[in-house]
């Protein structure tokens, strides 16, 4: 009886240690890749064991083999096989490759421009899509941005960049709204910086206490923002009407 039991149970046990195997080994070759220490191939799974050819991705600054990208595409290939579909599905085939990776940079190199100005700017309004990490469910809602030239201005569609920037990845809203006020403050070096988000989550709306018209406002306050209230208080009534 006690060998059935055990031959019973084999085969899942080999499921399981299989499926060990190969993330241990993933995670083996992406930490080398990563290092510069091996190839970028990372045969780790049966999407990596099918026909399908990879496009290495370049660095078109560096040179190099973005390594990182390479093994993120790779894992996406494994999560979607893992999960049961065909990966040789035509609508699959180039779905792991259509990450991107895009920084702060990228988007602000030619877009920043001396001028005479030095009274607020205020963009409002702008549409987030997030997803939150604690739960992997959507957030959504909208972003308020203000700051005080000191003599550079930006393109106003780069503030909406950033903004799309940070929230296209796992986030909390506490730590969004702390990212982008910082990247402006970081990249214009302004006398200050305010970013107000309003959010909806749908963790608390489809799961868990499940309340319809509960908003979440995180504030991120830089410079004179920060220290003086009456221009705090003038951003307030320009983003929010209030």
């Amino acid at each position: 009886e006690k060998d059935k039991k055990i031959t019973h149970h084999k085969p899942v046990l080999q499921r399981l240690s299989s499926k060990a195997t190969r993330r241990a080994t993933m995670e083996c070759h992406c930490a080398s890749a990563m290092n510069g220490k091996a190839s970028a191939v990372i045969k780790s799974s049966k999407c990596i064991e099918s026909n399908h050819s990879y496009k290495e991705e370049k660095d078109p600054k560096k040179g190099v083999d973005s390594t990182e990208l390479v093994c993120m595409e790779k894992a996406y290939c494994t999560i979607l096989s893992e999960l049961g579909e065909n990966t040789e599905r035509e609508g699959l085939l180039r779905t792991p490759l259509r990450g991107y990776k895009e920084t702060i940079h990228d988007i602000l190199n030619d877009a920043i421009f001396d001028e005479n100005h030095d009274e607020v700017v205020v963009v409002k309004d702008i549409d987030l899509f997030s997803l939150c990490e604690h739960h992997l469910v959507p957030f959504f809602g909208k972003a308020h941005i203000a700051y005080l030239p000191n003599k550079r201005v930006v393109g106003l569609s780069k503030l909406v960049r950033i903004v799309e920037i940070f929230s296209r990845r796992l986030q909390v809203q506490e730590r969004l709204t702390k990212q982008i006020a910082t990247a402006i403050e970081e990249a214009l070096q302004p006398a200050g910086v305010a970013v107000v988000i309003e959010a909806v989550h749908m963790c608390m709306v489809m799961r868990g206490v499940k309340k319809m018209n509960a908003k979440t406002v995180t504030t991120s306050m830089h410079g004179l923002y920060q220290k003086d209230p009456k221009v705090q208080a003038e951003f307030f009534s320009l983003a929010l009407g209030k």
